[in-house]
């Protein structure tokens, strides 16, 4: 038995290193769709809301005789928008930025349209205008949480397979964090 005795230890101390290897991997795994599911969010929050601008565009449309050129902005914004699409394990930040200048396009092209609608007290009365545009709001809370969420997956990602000793066993990309685009420091001017 005294001679087995070291290959058991061994043997022990090899089975603990392999397990807690595999515990790392696992956990990095758990953070890793963690992340994936919150950019699912996004992405759904920002589905909902271009699914919601076809319904605002056809309501100007069917309640006021509308300046065509906002009206078609708005249309290839959403058309660019819906086209970018990520994959959240392989995220990279060239990536995230084309989805938000998209989105950007999106959100811009959407501010001249409700601005202009002002134009039009007969649609701002309309019902369905008003739902709309209550709807649009709510979406937009969305799209905010769905993002503070994601970057809130990223940094619990980040710093777990970041942190030492998984830096050096593992081999995870950082991922990047959702940010503003640039001017969203400055508030919005709105002209009537």
């Amino acid at each position: 038995m005294r001679k087995f005795l070291p290959w058991i230890i061994v043997a022990g101390v090899i089975l603990v290193i392999v397990v807690w290897a595999m515990g790392l991997q696992n956990k990095a795994l758990v953070f890793n769709q963690a992340v994936g599911k919150e950019w699912g969010n996004v992405e759904t929050a920002y589905q909902r809301r271009n699914d919601l601008i076809g319904n605002l565009v056809n309501t100007v449309k069917g309640a006021a005789e509308f300046e065509k050129g906002t009206l078609t902005a708005v249309i290839e914004a959403r058309a660019k928008a819906t086209s970018v699409n990520i994959d959240p394990s392989n995220i990279t930040p060239e990536q995230l930025t084309q989805f938000q200048q998209a989105q950007s396009g999106v959100s811009s092209t959407l501010s001249r349209l409700l601005v202009n609608v002002e134009r039009y007290p007969e649609l701002k009365a309309n019902a369905n205008f008003l739902k709309l545009q209550d709807e649009l709001a709510s979406t937009e809370n969305q799209i905010l949480t769905a993002r503070t969420r994601f970057n809130e997956s990223v940094q619990a990602y980040n710093g777990y397979v970041l942190a030492v000793p998984q830096k050096w066993f593992l081999s995870y990309p950082e991922k990047p964090y959702f940010k503003s685009v640039a001017g969203a420091d400055k508030p919005v001017e709105v002209k009537f």
